[in-house]
């Protein structure tokens, strides 16, 4: 990580500052662990079901590279400033062209992420935890989020692709990117770009609870292609993404 950009985020106001200058920060694992527990020192307390669930997951049948290499969930909920996050009626996942210009332009419908996991205390205090932040950043907002579920899986024969699109916006206002776990996995570098697509900064999720946290007005991003290390056993890249999108900045246009 570039010294223009690295500086030290020991809590969520100077966190919001950093975002707020560059358009994007990196949070260690560590510092998200010790955030998520002063607010609720229960709130890791099924972690191991929240790792587990990304395996078994199906293809991302949508895939219009004909890449085999992807799985993923998806679920939609919505808040307010403070208060419960509510879990919404499944619905599909769409993106313009504009944002996606390999995928999108269709309704795409994926398997719901498990209400029981949405509801864990994992995912709540995830979402709890950047609702807070975004919503210090954008006081009026009331929020539309998404979550997805992704596996990035590799082999000899095929790299994988975490972003297949290239540089991109999610057409959303902030982007999560949260790592899960590296399984024998080389590279998936992310990378931040400006609106031009000139390179500010990069950097690799490495470890689990490690977050890159993205201003999509302001920012583009991109991820690396993983590559297998040890051709004899499975290579794959889990993260957990979430969008938020300002629903009252959408209803005025």
């Amino acid at each position: 990580m570039s010294e223009k950009y690295l500086m030290q985020v020991n809590d969520t106001v100077s966190l919001c500052e950093q975002i707020t200058a560059n358009g994007f920060s990196f949070v260690p694992g560590q510092q998200v662990r010790e955030w998520l527990l002063a607010s609720n020192p229960g709130a890791l307390s099924d972690w191991g079901v929240f790792d587990a669930s990304w395996d078994g997951m199906p293809l991302d049948e949508y895939m219009a590279d004909g890449g085999s290499y992807r799985r993923r969930r998806f679920a939609t909920l919505s808040a307010e400033k403070t208060g419960p996050i509510m879990l919404e009626p499944h619905q599909p996942h769409y993106q313009s062209r504009e944002y996606n210009s390999l995928n999108g332009g269709i309704a795409r419908i994926y398997e719901p992420i498990p209400a029981s996991l949405v509801q864990g205390p994992t995912m709540q205090g995830v979402l709890h935890l950047c609702r807070d932040l975004f919503s210090r950043l954008r006081p009026d907002a009331r929020w539309h989020i998404e979550a997805h579920q992704f596996r990035i899986e590799a082999s000899q024969q095929a790299h994988g692709k975490p972003a297949p699109e290239g540089v991109h916006r999610d057409g959303v206002d902030y982007v999560l990117v949260m790592m899960v776990k590296r399984v024998n996995i080389s590279s998936g570098t992310t990378t931040l770009h400006n609106l031009n697509k000139v390179v500010l900064d990069s950097f690799t999720l490495t470890n689990p609870l490690d977050w890159a946290l993205v201003d999509d007005k302001r920012c583009m991003h991109g991820v690396t292609q993983v590559e297998q290390i040890d051709s004899t056993q499975a290579a794959y890249r889990d993260v957990l993404v979430v969008t938020f999108t300002d629903k009252t900045s959408v209803a005025m246009g």
